[in-house]
This record gives C-alpha cells, sequence and structure tokens, in this order.
C-alpha cells in the first residue's frame, strides 16, 4: 500500500516513459489489480491522468474477486470514491495460507476472502484507489488522515525529494500527522512553508501538524521503515 503519488507519475511521463500501474501482495500470487486505461482519459490534462493513473484499478481476469468492505461486517462500501473499507480478495492467485502458522492463515481470512490490510475507496466506474494500511491512517479527534493523501500532496512541492507521514501522539487528538521530508540537493525551504503548501492544497485538519528534515530510513528494497518515523515522532514530545 504505497502507491506512486500522482506528482511522481507526471513526471515520469513527461520523460517519455508510458507507466502501467498494478497493485499485488505476496500472498497474492503476482499482481492482482492493474489500472486499466481508458480512451476518454486520453481529453483530461496531464496532471489529471497522472491523478487517474495513480489508482490501482480494477481486478485482473485470474483474481476471481476484487472488493472494498466494512472491515467487521464485511458489507462492501459505496462506490463513490470517499468511503474508506478494507480491501478483500478472493481467487485461486490468493494463497491457501501461511505455512505452519494456522493462527495467522485464520486471521488473514474472513468469510472466504483474504484481507489485505490495505485500506481503500472505490470509484463510481470501479476503480480501486489505496488510501492507506490499516496500521498507518492516522486518528485526529475522530477523523480518519491517509497518510498517502498528505504524501502525495508534499511530493508537488519543487523543494521535496522523498516525503513520508505518520501518526503522533497528542494529547488533545489523539493522533496527529508527522512529516518526514528530505529535500531535493541544493533546496531550501522551511517547515512552516511546508505546512503552510499544504494547507493550500488539502483540508487544513489534514495537513501536517509537526514536520521533520532528514534522509527517510528504509529497508534493503527500498522500502520506508515507518515504524521508525512512528518511534521518532513518539519522542518528538
Amino acid at each position: 500500500a504505497a502507491p506512486p503519488p500522482a506528482s511522481v507519475i507526471a513526471k515520469m511521463e513527461a520523460m517519455g516513459v508510458q507507466v502501467t500501474h498494478a497493485y499485488g501482495l505476496t500472498e497474492c500470487y503476482g499482481p492482482s489489480v492493474s489500472c486499466a486505461w481508458k480512451e476518454e482519459w486520453n481529453e483530461e490534462t496531464p496532471n489529471d491522468q497522472a491523478k487517474l493513473k495513480s489508482r490501482q484499478g480494477v481486478r485482473y481476469h485470474v483474481l476471481d474477486g476484487l472488493m472494498v468492505a466494512d472491515a467487521e461486517t464485511m458489507e462492501p462500501t459505496p462506490k463513490d470514491g470517499k468511503t474508506i473499507g478494507e480491501i478483500f480478495m478472493r481467487g485461486n492467485i490468493v494463497m491457501k495460507g501461511y505455512l505452519k502458522n494456522p493462527t495467522a492463515t485464520a486471521e488473514a481470512f474472513r468469510g472466504g476472502w483474504f484481507a489485505t490490510g490495505d485500506l481503500a475507496v472505490m470509484h463510481p466506474d470501479g476503480y480501486l484507489e489505496i488510501k492507506d494500511r490499516s496500521k498507518d491512517i492516522i486518528i485526529s479527534g475522530g477523523e480518519n488522515i491517509s497518510s498517502i493523501e498528505i504524501e502525495d500532496v508534499l511530493y508537488r512541492h519543487p523543494a521535496v525529494s522523498e516525503a513520508a507521514v505518520v501518526a503522533k501522539p497528542d494529547e488533545k487528538w489523539g493522533e496527529t500527522p508527522c512529516a518526514f521530508v528530505d529535500l531535493r540537493a541544493g533546496a531550501t525551504v522551511t517547515a512552516e512553508e511546508l505546512i503552510a503548501f499544504c494547507r493550500e492544497n488539502m483540508a487544513h485538519f489534514k495537513a501536517p501538524k509537526t514536520l521533520i528534515f532528514g534522509p527517510l530510513p528504509k529497508t534493503s528494497t527500498g522500502k520506508v521503515q515507518k515504524y521508525v518515523l512512528r518511534n521518532r515522532a513518539a519522542q518528538e514530545g
């Protein structure tokens, strides 16, 4: 659940790279979902095309079932592009279970569906769009805030090279967004300026309350270690 920011896709395509966006998990063989391109989208602006391509899309033919549903009731969410639910998959490309771990297997499967742990919305046209990992969603004052949505806005700023957002404990709101940003070589911008940029491009309550500069910790495969950032955010006080 680390979809590419729309601004990154736009910059790649401006260089002549034609991006095909696919989504899948280790537990589901290969990419299970693809953002199949529609001819009518060719009429959109490059920025809007990038936003459409940053969606995960529709299921491959070999994936029998794909839905966004309430994690408790298993009822599919409305196809309104707004209501967040968990992504569920089923079919013969989905694993049978975790090796010699029946407890984890039982937790991963609900009513014959594999629970991905990824949160998303379903658009009216049936295209899936990931909003966050269930463990990464920020709940601030009772409102769900997508860390991916904030990161997408930060990546639009010309001074930002990389960005990651996590929840920071807060006495009043429970949690608030905390952004970690690595700037491009030679770029200069203040935390206040980046926070103001976010507030200009999204709902004010979603903008990060804290912003910290520096390189992002990553795994050997290049994934950002958000658990490390969550620990750092908690220590900020």
